[in-house]
């Protein structure tokens, strides 16, 4: 078995690969001293990033005509769903103003390479959830250092200037670079090369910077959960809520205005956060206190894996079986 099939395992198997990965770090920072290893943060940070850039679709969003679904994701992603995670923070967080800021960053950014897979998964309009993949991530980046101003501002110093900066090299950068690297191969290899050979290689390494960002955060952390071992306990509950009220507030909207395959696209391109991003921007855009943020992100990572695999199986009995006509039910409709 080469390392990619290793990766590739890892990759399906995350909800059980981050809370490994998030003991080892805690192990190694409750042993060894560990400030060094924010030197691997931003490197990490662009090996989790980066390869799932490569494969983003970016040309989808001028591709067909499925407007109302759109408007409905940007509505739930940006005008819904960060104000409720806000709350939350204030209900649960209120002492630990950088984990409600975590709790808030994983609502900010929408949308990651598991809305498609996942849609896939349970049979919906996977063209739509590409569209929202990229739509979300362009809106995300660009509205997430004002939202975290706004909403946080008053409890954590927020430098925007700065949280823009990180941006920019978190998702721009890397976004340009995938592309760049997408254009190359398909020109190179073909689009059959390319999808046989190459697209398969990058979600695993992205998985690979994210358990080396999740270890780094725990290891960071471990001298304070040493010293209040509740700590995990204190955002399990959030977190936990965010997530189930987010999967009912999608799927109510999604059965009332729209079809099965649409709908589906809706839940997962609602429900599933960009949290790569959101672990990325935490750990290099805050400093120290980031890796409170980070914990967060990092449990949510588990929820969201979880929680999505539990909803395909749920979806035939939420939104009806889907049509055999093609065996794939709505998804290239």
């Amino acid at each position: 078995m080469n390392a990619f099939q290793i990766l590739s395992k890892l990759t399906g198997k995350l909800t059980i690969a981050i809370p490994a990965m998030m003991a080892m770090g805690f192990v190694f920072g409750a042993v060894a001293p560990s400030d060094w290893l924010q030197a691997l943060i931003l490197p990490l940070t662009f090996l989790m990033v980066y390869p799932m850039m490569v494969n983003l679709k970016v040309r989808s969003v001028l591709e067909g005509v499925d407007g109302r679904a759109q408007g409905l994701a940007l509505l739930v992603n940006f005008g819904v769903i960060p104000f409720i995670a806000f709350a939350i923070g204030l209900l649960f967080l209120a002492d630990h103003p950088y984990f409600a800021l975590g709790l808030l960053l994983a609502a900010l950014l929408p949308t990651s390479g598991m809305t498609i897979a996942w849609t896939g998964f349970a049979k919906g309009n996977v063209p739509a959830a590409i569209k929202m993949t990229v739509i979300g991530l362009l809106v995300g980046s660009v509205a997430t250092p004002f939202y975290v101003q706004w909403l946080m501002g008053a409890e954590v110093p927020v430098d925007l200037l700065t949280v823009f900066r990180q941006i920019a090299i978190i998702v721009l950068l890397p976004l340009v670079a995938g592309q760049i690297t997408q254009h190359y191969l398909r020109r190179r290899y073909g689009q059959e090369g390319y999808q046989r050979r190459w697209a398969p290689r990058f979600p695993p390494l992205s998985s690979l910077g994210v358990l080396g960002i999740v270890f780094v955060a725990m290891a960071l952390k471990a001298g304070d959960l040493i010293a209040s071992p509740g700590d995990l306990l204190i955002i399990a509950v959030p977190v936990v809520l965010l997530y189930l009220i987010n999967y009912t507030l999608s799927t109510g909207i999604a059965r009332a205005v729209l079809g099965r395959g649409e709908g589906i696209a809706l839940v997962y391109g609602t429900v599933m956060r960009n949290l790569s991003i959101a672990l990325a921007l935490a750990m290099n855009a805050f400093g120290e206190a980031g890796a409170d943020a980070a914990l967060v992100v990092a449990l949510a990572f588990i929820i969201q894996v979880q929680s999505a695999a539990w909803y395909v199986k749920l979806t035939d009995r939420v939104f009806g079986s889907a049509p055999e006509t093609d065996g794939v039910g709505e998804q290239a409709r």
